[in-house]
């Protein structure tokens, strides 16, 4: 879902209001919070039947593992859901920012950027990028560098610190590494990048 489908035909950032998409970020957000309450209690209900079936006979196991089975599928929908609400927020979160900065950056130029860029391609730029919490120069550097083609760029480094990310929780999970140590390594080779 996209700017289109949640504003209609209004899916020109020059159109879209700051209201509106105040108004989104707040649906968004309560949606998010249901989307991981849901999960939880699914995680929460895979872990009760898993311990249910310590100790039971073959049947009782069998039982619950197909009841275990379904909870995943679930809980996979679910968490799909959620990463697609949560591109919505970060779309919307950007837009309000950029509307915020409207008369800003008209001044320096950046809007007529803005307003030239297919919607499809603008909702694709400003779901990479994070403009909550930005000064206004490193806003303007930030949609600067999305239209100026250099996404591949910003989407490896935003690629590369996941990655490790998950590969640090892999090794504390497995027992490989303590989780101090992991977060020290990490965090040092992220503020080596900067």
């Amino acid at each position: 879902m996209g700017i289109r489908d949640v504003f209609g035909r209004k899916s020109t950032v020059e159109r879209l209001s700051l209201r509106e998409l105040q108004e989104e970020e707040i649906r968004l957000r309560n949606r998010l919070e249901r989307l991981k309450k849901d999960i939880n209690a699914i995680e929460k209900k895979k872990k009760e039947l898993f311990q249910q079936g310590i100790g039971a006979d073959k049947l009782k196991k069998k039982m619950l593992a197909q009841e275990i089975k379904s909870l995943d599928m679930e809980e996979k929908l679910k968490l799909k859901e959620f990463t697609t609400a949560q591109k919505q927020y970060t779309l919307i979160k950007n837009l309000i920012v950029v509307k915020k900065y409207e008369k800003e950056l008209r001044e320096v130029g950046v809007w007529d950027k803005l307003k030239k860029v297919e919607p499809g391609e603008l909702e694709k730029a400003l779901i990479r990028i994070n403009l909550d919490g930005k000064e206004f120069n490193e806003m303007v550097e930030s949609l600067n560098r999305v239209f100026e083609m250099e996404i591949a760029e910003f989407e490896e480094g935003e690629d590369e610190t996941e990655r490790e990310l998950f590969e640090a929780w892999a090794q504390v999970e497995s027992g490989e590494a303590e989780p101090d140590e992991v977060v020290e390594k990490v965090l040092k080779a992220e503020t080596e990048e900067e």
